[in-house]
């Protein structure tokens, strides 16, 4: 057995109904920053309304709301709410949406708890010292984010989309209620799953698994083979919501003891320079000539994923299994609806493709380094041809 370690600090309530146990929770601080997004779901819903009425219930804890996030945050509102933050002495910061409110709420712990600017800690090499604790109440299942302490934020000038974490920022209570995820829409159910099937399949490829990750990621990319398609289709499919969920957070806890791969890398600079694109978007349009990419440099992983998945790769010739996998990806994206997805739709051109790489090897780089194996820039070019629509 190979040597290894894991930290995975955070509480996790989970279950439908569970968002109700946030009155008695033990939560700490007394002032919370409530993070959520621009858009109308977590008021229409009475999401907000509610985790404000529970904070009051525990113990009269108050609250003051930062409801600006875009779906792929900046750096200007996490110094905006940064500010907001300290200004109105609160001690605790919930995020509260899908995996956007939940990384800027780290992003925005940490840069109320420390000197300078928040960016001076995700390429300025500068240490934080601690970050305000952090509550995640997930509402949609794509991230993980309620189980990592990573955090994803974009530059507005450079457009560097960048992952950062440290220990601090992993939240210490998390609530993942499938009833919260039930108003998700269709296709963006399908953004979300893919973006945690790919957090999963990624952990498993990289050369820092463990099994420990290889077990979250098996049962996490099981789950959503099986149960993403009927929450698709039905979005008040609570069992299918559930097992979605459950999923999400296993792909954030693979993200913990494992990590994410260049895939990543290649869409966050593709959403970093087209910010109308929806991550999970990105990621489902470069998957397929990504995993065949990698199908024969790791064989026997993508022969165990295939498996894992349900494929059935008895009678067929051994050179042929590890592309099963792509082609079960295929499927599963087929089922879901997502299978016709078109980077043009979103403005991207076959001339963006070598700032695209740039970007990605500028601004994610080292996620390059635990790949399979090596990836050249004319490999990504060509990924980025034969994805492209």
């Amino acid at each position: 057995m190979e040597k290894f370690d894991f930290y995975i600090p955070t509480r996790v309530l989970f279950g439908p109904g569970k968002l109700d146990e946030l009155a008695v929770a033990k939560l700490p601080g007394q002032k919370a920053l409530i993070v959520t997004t621009a858009g109308k779901s977590v008021k229409k819903y009475g999401y907000l309304d509610r985790v404000v009425e529970l904070l009051k219930k525990n113990h009269g804890t108050q609250s003051v709301v930062f409801d600006k996030v875009l779906p792929n945050p900046l750096l200007s509102h996490v110094r905006e709410a940064a500010a907001l933050c300290r200004a109105e002495g609160c001690d605790f910061v919930v995020g509260l949406g899908g995996g956007s409110p939940i990384d800027s709420a780290k992003a925005i712990a940490l840069a109320a708890a420390n000197e300078g600017d928040y960016w001076d800690y995700v390429e300025g090499g500068k240490k934080p010292a601690g970050a305000l604790p952090v509550i995640a109440i997930t509402t949609t299942a794509g991230t993980g984010t309620e189980a990592d302490p990573w955090t994803v934020i974009t530059h507005d000038e450079t457009r560097h989309k960048v992952g950062f974490g440290c220990d601090e920022l992993f939240p210490v209570l998390s609530v993942v209620d499938p009833e919260l995820m039930l108003s998700v829409p269709p296709q963006l159910t399908a953004f979300q799953g893919f973006d945690a099937f790919f957090h999963a399949s990624e952990g498993y490829l990289a050369s820092v698994a463990t099994p420990v990750s290889d077990a979250l990621a098996l049962q996490s990319m099981r789950l959503l083979s099986i149960y993403l398609p009927r929450a698709v289709a039905d979005g008040s499919d609570l069992e299918a919501r559930t097992n979605v969920a459950l999923a999400n957070t296993l792909s954030g806890m693979v993200e913990s003891t494992s990590c994410c791969i260049s895939e990543h890398s290649l869409e966050h600079a593709m959403s970093g320079l087209y910010p109308d694109l929806p991550h999970g978007a990105g990621l489902i349009m470069i998957s397929l000539a990504y995993y065949r990419h990698f199908a024969p440099l790791a064989p026997a992983r993508f022969i165990e994923m295939a498996r894992n998945i349900g494929a059935d790769l008895s009678c067929m010739r051994e050179e042929d299994k590890p592309y099963v996998f792509v082609e079960s990806l295929r499927e599963l994206q087929r089922a879901c609806g997502v299978d016709n997805l078109k980077m043009s739709d979103y403005g991207i051109r076959r001339e963006d493709f070598p700032r695209l790489v740039q970007l990605a090897r500028n601004a994610m780089g080292g996620l390059f380094g635990l790949d399979p194996a090596p990836l050249t820039d004319a490999d990504i070019i060509r990924i980025f041809e034969e994805s492209y629509k």
